[in-house]
């Protein structure tokens, strides 16, 4: 687990029953649902594209990452638009959430280890495993789960590379 010493700046999500958050700083937009283009023979994972501001974005299922069962698109559904890296190189993509809350401060005494034992998802997807308010949030990895679920579907950049010729 990456240490926390200092509050982490977080918008928090629901996917599927659980609140997930991600850094605050790595968000560039939250978007409605938009039209999505499905990429033939792509993984779950990153299985369509979406125009973002004239840009082809990959749009990723944290969901499937997770072994979580999908679920259609409601009125709270939203697209997380972040900026992260993926292969060593900035990369833009979306996050399905099934709900976005809001952004808030998760104190580093409030953040441990994600137990290696009795969690439902793989230890090396979660950073860390907040507490706010009584509830549990769950810090996802979201450099490592780029990476290796990348991997198996081939890059999202990738994707966006064949899309493109």
């Amino acid at each position: 687990m990456t240490a926390f010493t200092e509050p982490m700046r977080a918008l928090t999500l629901r996917l599927d029953d659980e609140l997930f958050a991600i850094e605050a700083q790595s968000v560039r937009e939250i978007l409605d649902l938009v039209p999505v283009t499905e990429v033939p023979n792509a993984s779950p994972f990153a299985a369509g594209l979406i125009n973002v501001r004239g840009r082809v974005v990959p749009l990723t299922d944290l969901k499937v990452a997770f072994g979580m069962q999908g679920a259609e698109p409601d009125q709270d559904t939203r697209i997380v638009v972040i900026e992260t890296e993926i292969e060593g190189e900035p990369s833009v993509v979306g996050i399905l959430a099934d709900k976005v809350y809001d952004v808030t401060d998760i104190e580093p005494a409030a953040i441990e280890e994600a137990p290696r034992v009795g969690m439902r998802w793989r230890p090396d997807y979660v950073r860390g495993i907040g507490k706010r308010r009584g509830d549990f949030i769950i810090i996802p990895d979201i450099h490592r789960i780029f990476e290796l679920e990348g991997r198996r579907s081939g890059s999202p950049n990738a994707s966006e590379e064949r899309a493109a010729s």
